[in-house]
């Protein structure tokens, strides 16, 4: 009986430590999404006051919906070296900033008279970004368009790209900006490609060169996982199909809607046959391997998806009635899931 009493009380510690380390995970991540910031909400105006400390920023934060751990942000910005560094002023930030870009607004005491922040949401294709960007006054359509396909960015990931239309589609990195109205296009360009540079660190050169892929490639396939995948939940996974595609002899075609919705510039939701026989190098149903470039501007999780897909045997997913992306490693597999 005495080992029996053992043996429940050391399953009774081990589904405490599972609960407490899952209840620590997922604080931990709630505390690193605040920290990072997320993309959407609206601006909010914050206001600095003579002799506010980090304490009072916090609370003032959290009112506004800015932040949601202000224990954390205090943390995090002793550890950094803000505190005391904090300017006097009325500032303009976006609801769910991460802590950098909050650290470095208010310490700027940069004034806020005609500027704009926008947010451009991952996935969307280039000319998506031009009507966000006229929308907000910041750009002239037909400029944009003309510093787009001819104007001068040096960056090494622009060297060597193939002739293709939409030159920059894909490299304009998904984010929230704050331009000030009066900024050239070439200007606002510019501060996208470098928040690709930013983010596309030397790990991602290195990792591509394993996969055998040219840095172009995968951004073209983080794309298309971008379009195609629903969430966190199954990017990977979606990433891990593709990748088996571009390896097999049965199944070279990408198949993806998205590459097609691309040409059309509509996402449809049922695409007809002849849709999918559009005679273009964007089109996966007709060409094998990868379209001849991005098809819309991948966020940094669709990068690494990419990059590190889920290795699976899966060669087929489909969209189910309830959202659900169901997938399979068999044509007769799959053909059962296109009817769930």
């Amino acid at each position: 009986m005495a080992k029996k009493r053992k043996k429940k009380i050391k399953q009774y510690e081990l589904w405490i430590l599972i609960v407490l380390a899952t209840v620590i995970a997922l604080y931990a991540h709630s505390v690193w999404r605040d920290y990072r910031g997320h993309m959407g909400g609206a601006t909010k105006e914050v206001v600095v006051e003579t002799g506010n400390g980090t304490a009072d920023i916090a609370q003032e934060l959290v009112e506004k919906g800015i932040i949601k751990k202000p224990f954390w942000f205090r943390v995090m910005s002793k550890l950094g070296g803000h505190d005391g560094k904090y300017l006097q002023g009325v500032y303009t930030l976006p609801q769910n900033a991460g802590y950098k870009t909050i650290f470095k607004t208010l310490e700027s005491g940069y004034s806020t008279a005609g500027l704009v922040w926008v947010t451009i949401p991952e996935g969307y294709e280039l000319r998506q970004i031009a009507d966000k960007l006229e929308e907000a006054g910041l750009i002239d359509r037909a400029e944009f368009y003309k510093e787009v396909e001819n104007g001068s960015f040096d960056y090494w990931f622009l060297k060597g790209l193939p002739e293709r239309e939409n030159r920059l589609e894909g490299y304009l990195f998904p984010d929230t900006y704050q331009f000030r109205k009066g900024d050239s296009e070439a200007i606002i360009i510019n501060t996208m490609l470098k928040r690709f540079d930013e983010v596309y660190t030397e790990e991602y050169k290195n990792r591509a060169k394993e996969l055998s892929m040219t840095d172009d490639q995968v951004i073209t396939l983080a794309s298309v996982i971008e379009r195609e995948a629903m969430g966190d939940a199954d990017r990977k996974l979606v990433a891990g199909v593709f990748h088996n595609r571009l390896k097999s002899d049965s199944y070279p075609y990408l198949q993806s809607c998205a590459t097609v919705q691309y040409i059309l510039k509509e996402r449809k939701t049922v695409l007809s046959i002849a849709d999918t026989k559009i005679d273009s190098p964007y089109n996966t149903y007709q060409n094998p391997g990868l379209p001849i470039g991005p098809i819309a501007s991948p966020g940094l999780e669709a990068i690494e998806a990419a990059l590190y897909p889920t290795k699976t045997d899966y060669l087929f997913f489909v969209l189910d009635s309830q959202g659900v992306h169901r997938f399979a490693k068999t044509y007769d597999e799959h053909q059962r899931n296109m009817q769930k």
